[in-house]
């Protein structure tokens, strides 16, 4: 929600637009992607800014998201600060790459232009490509809009390069719903996002004067060890991801919360639970139902990973019901976040009740409508398991 009561460096821009222009305020000084929809003009953008001059970056034309992924590892092994960015299939050839870049302790900033995974082939939006990533080390924010996609992006190379964290970060922006629409966005000037973010001090980089090695092969008795060493900088990443949102708050007057975002959550009988532009049709429903006398409340997941348990824990009163409303699925398990928020209540002295639905899955539309058929069920308690399919074609599913 933008707080700002003045008009100055609000801008109406297509959401790719709004990502390149934050990418360009943050100074990035590498950037390679190879195009694939729905995020080709966040890069189309950002070729058109460097080719004119308007930001100095060595802008890298390749034949493949793991080639992206691979020129970005190597410009920051060298201390330079560095950009990509993908969707779907592209995340998934990327993959091999996130790993090493998250191993190496390389504080890439990269969106996910969050697209279907094929078979079958599907352009549309849901968030199966980013979770697929998401045991990789890899931080992941997901924006509900366009202006929060712009200062998560700002906030992202803060994050990942400060020395106490140094991993990947991933803005994850809903595709075609946020990435190719236009909504008014303020713009912070040069300076103020200079003062916010200084020039990056990379704590270890190659360079003839102190050669060094990097992604060394490790053997059975120090591989453990370097796993877990990812692990706690993503623990340490929790305090950082509040810090930081809660000094670009007082900066520039944006505070959309840290971890997590609670919308009328603290008298809720029922919660529903999301993360990306979703949050904002969950919003409009909670309110319709309160206006029938149902107390619904909305708990935005802002970071994914790490997963905010403690946050979430604080947020939620015992007796309440959280459904768990997820655009993705691990096939033949349970929904992903579900599985999350559950272990999350594990051997604590409260657990509330918890569903998960897929919802949403190749862009099929969720509505507040759906959302109000989640609520009642979640009401009910109505047995059926702890996975249920929101909005699916009988017709078509009985045809075979």
């Amino acid at each position: 929600m933008v707080k700002s009561a003045s008009l100055e460096g609000l801008r109406v821009l297509e959401g790719s637009r709004a990502v390149a222009e934050a990418v360009k305020l943050c100074r990035a000084q590498v950037i390679s992607a190879y195009p694939i929809t729905p995020q080709t003009h966040i890069v189309e953008n950002l070729a058109e800014i460097v080719a004119d001059g308007e930001l100095k970056a060595e802008f890298v034309n390749v034949e493949s998201e793991h080639s992206a992924a691979s020129v970005v590892l190597g410009a920051s092994a060298t201390g330079a600060r560095t950009y990509t960015s993908t969707s779907s299939q592209g995340m998934a050839l990327m993959s091999e790459v996130l790993y090493n870049i998250a191993g190496l302790r390389l504080p890439v900033v990269l969106s996910c232009g969050n697209r279907a995974l094929s078979a079958p082939l599907n352009i549309w939006n849901d968030q199966q490509d980013s979770i697929y990533v998401r045991d990789s080390g890899v931080i992941q924010l997901y924006a509900e809009d366009n202006q929060e996609a712009v200062d998560m992006h700002i906030q992202a190379y803060k994050i990942a390069e400060d020395h106490r964290v140094l991993l990947p970060l991933m803005v994850c922006i809903d595709g075609f719903l946020l990435t190719h629409t236009f909504e008014p966005v303020y713009l912070p000037t040069q300076g103020e996002v200079d003062a916010f973010l200084p020039a990056y001090q990379p704590l270890y980089y190659l360079t003839p004067q102190s050669p060094l090695t990097m992604g060394a092969f490790a053997e059975p008795d120090k591989y453990m060890e370097s796993r877990y060493m990812i692990h706690q900088a993503m623990e340490r990443a929790k305090g950082i991801i509040e810090e930081v949102a809660q000094e670009y708050g007082r900066i520039f007057g944006r505070y959309q919360g840290g971890l997590v975002e609670e919308y009328q959550v603290a008298d809720a009988d029922v919660v529903l639970m999301g993360m990306g532009s979703m949050v904002t049709t969950m919003k409009v429903a909670a309110d319709e139902m309160r206006e029938q006398g149902k107390k619904v409340g909305v708990l935005k997941l802002r970071a994914y990973r790490p997963f905010p348990a403690e946050a979430i824990r604080r947020a939620l009163r015992p007796g309440v019901k959280v459904a768990v409303v997820e655009k993705a699925i691990s096939l033949g398990g349970l929904g992903i976040t579900t599985g999350d928020l559950c272990s999350a209540f594990y051997n604590q002295t409260y657990r509330p009740y918890i569903r998960g639905f897929i919802a949403g899955l190749g862009g099929r539309d969720i509505s507040p409508t759906s959302l109000k058929q989640i609520v009642n069920r979640m009401e009910a308690e109505v047995e059926g398991g702890e996975l249920e399919f929101i909005g699916l074609n009988r017709e078509l599913l009985e045809e075979g």
